[in-house]
């Protein structure tokens, strides 16, 4: 589209429609689309996204890094900040002894001695692996998010102030974003930037 077409279309006032058609000529790599995300739920979760939409989320073999690769719903809860539906998660009940590895990076996240029942509906921690998790200001303005520090895969929420155990703190996780290491089975290597090895 030349240079008169696009003046020419801005002067009517369609703007818009000009940056979508510049795009699709250009070289640059088409816009990542995000599936809608519609809070419920104590911890603000999303419903699943739709099995009609077409998810084109940065996947392990586009990334700089090459990160385990992610099925379309682990990529919309880990890259998109989606939320897995209450009480379905494969670790909201888990008791077994062992350790939590970021499902994107396999960065060590939680031990099993932290977990506890909350009933909220999703696997609840009140302490993490030092450093393994980084708190940041929720896009919501409200809560607080929990992302991977290797990574900065989402992982959920973190509450504080419910006195549910001594350390006053609820780390609200998603299963879909942890895999689940049993104690005495060696821990898979980090990948990424920050990757350290397991100890």
């Amino acid at each position: 589209m030349n240079r008169k077409m696009i003046f020419l279309l801005t002067g009517l006032g369609i703007a818009g429609c000009v940056d979508s058609v510049v795009e699709e000529e250009s070289t640059a790599p088409a816009p990542v689309a995000t599936a809608k995300v519609e809070p419920s739920g104590e911890d603000g979760a999303a419903t699943e996204p739709n099995s009609n939409t077409k998810d084109e989320s940065v996947t392990s073999e586009q990334a700089p890094t090459q990160y385990n690769k992610l099925t379309e719903f682990e990529q919309f809860v880990i890259l998109e900040k989606g939320t897995e539906r209450a009480f379905v998660g494969e670790y909201t009940d888990t008791e077994d002894k062992g350790t939590y590895v970021c499902r994107r990076c396999n960065a060590a996240l939680y031990q099993s001695e932290d977990k506890f029942h909350s009933n909220c509906g999703w696997p609840a921690f009140d302490d993490e692996i030092e450093g393994a998790v980084t708190h940041v200001p929720d896009a919501d303005g409200f809560r607080t998010e929990i992302v991977c520090t290797n990574c900065s895969g989402h992982l959920g929420h973190v509450f504080v102030g419910e006195r549910m155990t001594d350390k006053n703190t609820r780390h609200c996780v998603n299963s879909v974003s942890m895999t689940f290491v049993p104690d005495g089975q060696e821990l898979p290597a980090a990948v990424g930037s920050g990757a350290s090895d397991p100890e």
